[in-house]
């Protein structure tokens, strides 16, 4: 399927930062991947280019999807990671600089979590240790060291976090450890303080492209504004109405932050959806509407108005996903189409549920025969229009 003229605007445009309004469904990927290639045959180097996803699986996908497009020398060459991933790779390259010796290690959560106890006053519980670990890493998220943090704290929860931020620090280095927030704090801060180090990279990589821009924090955004530096030489992809990660620290407000900070940044909007029929994009826009926008956006599809919505009246979450579970059960003993069923509800088989086996809307285990199709279905781009979690 060829691209439509918005896709094909935004993998032209490489003159300046674009921002890239992508609603549910609209070719998104398909739209970085293109780019990409657009990119290398625009003379621009395959390790130069650096796509930046929120997942390892996601950056696997987007890395085998480039590789139909490009050379098999350039996909080698070619940067898809995490931003976490990134921030790896400048810490290896630029290890001296943050004081580390090279063969550094990274602690998991468990260390983590581990450390800050070792650390803490004896007997504290685990609800508090979280609090804890959960400030010192809000700090670094807003830039701030051990003593910038003691300098901000504002309650005695804040001034002791900072105090063990200190303790917490300097243990780190003494181990040659770092915990998994200093792969973003201590590039970011890294480019903040040494102009050098901070153009060389700039120099290393000359696009960006960075996808569910939306679920950024404040670190990876000044990051990506140090690497990009003035010329802007990005593409942002994501959709404020998409954004559901606010509780790990994701700040939509970043999309915001991009017209202020480049004012010649250019918009486009893909706003076709390939997934659902008009009756249920309808019914999504009349939701979204009450959402705070800098950007509207109205979504559209080719495919007809399709059967009218339905709704399910449920109880509660669990009563939500026997209902779904049960209408996947009618679909499976009426119409005898694994594909039928895919097409009952995206979220209801999307590949969380392939392999856990439970509602990805809320969590329930879905029980047998209904379970069996989640590994067998196919996934489709079409929904019907029914599921009592829109």
């Amino acid at each position: 399927m060829s691209l439509n003229s918005a896709q094909r605007d935004a993998v032209a445009y490489c003159d300046g930062p674009l921002l890239v309004l992508a609603g549910a469904g609209s070719g998104k990927t398909r739209v970085i991947t293109e780019k990409i290639a657009h990119l290398l045959r625009s003379g621009h180097r395959p390790e130069a280019v650096a796509a930046i996803t929120f997942t390892n699986k996601a950056a696997k996908e987007m890395r085998e999807r480039v590789g139909k497009l490009i050379s098999r020398e350039a996909s080698e060459s070619l940067q898809v990671s995490t931003f976490h991933a990134l921030g790896l790779r400048i810490l290896q390259q630029e290890a001296a600089h943050v004081g580390l010796r090279h063969g550094f290690s990274i602690l998991d959560a468990d260390d983590a979590f581990a450390l800050v106890k070792d650390l803490a006053p004896a007997g504290m519980k685990p609800d508090a240790l979280d609090l804890l670990r959960g400030l010192i890493g809000k700090a670094k998220d807003n830039g701030l060291d051990a003593d910038e943090a003691l300098a901000a704290a504002r309650s005695p929860r804040e001034l002791q976090a900072a105090e063990l931020y200190a303790a917490y620090t300097r243990r780190l280095r003494n181990f040659n450890a770092l915990d998994f927030d200093d792969l973003i704090f201590l590039p970011e801060r890294l480019f903040t303080v040494n102009e050098d180090v901070r153009r060389r990279w700039q120099q290393k990589l000359s696009y960006l492209l960075v996808d569910e821009y939306q679920d950024t924090n404040r670190a990876q955004y000044r990051l990506l504004k140090h690497l990009v530096g003035e010329r802007g030489g990005f593409t942002a992809v994501g959709d404020d109405d998409q954004s559901i990660y606010a509780w790990r620290g994701a700040n939509p407000e970043n999309l915001n932050e991009l017209p202020r900070d480049y004012p010649k940044l250019k918009l486009i909007k893909l706003e076709q959806n390939y997934r659902c029929s008009g009756h249920i994009l309808r019914a999504a826009n009349a939701v979204i509407a009450n959402n705070t926008h800098l950007f509207e956006k109205n979504l559209w599809s080719a495919h007809g108005d399709g059967e009218p919505l339905r709704i399910l009246q449920c109880k509660d979450q669990t009563h939500e996903a026997e209902r779904i579970a049960a209408e996947i059960a009618h679909l499976q003993q009426t119409r005898k189409s694994p594909g039928a069923i895919s097409r009952f509800c995206t979220a209801a088989t999307s590949s969380r549920a392939h392999s856990s086996k439970r509602c990805a809307c809320c969590g329930c285990r879905i029980t047998s025969p209904v379970a069996r199709l989640f590994s067998t279905a196919p996934r489709s781009a079409t929904c019907l229009p029914i599921c009592a979690c829109w």
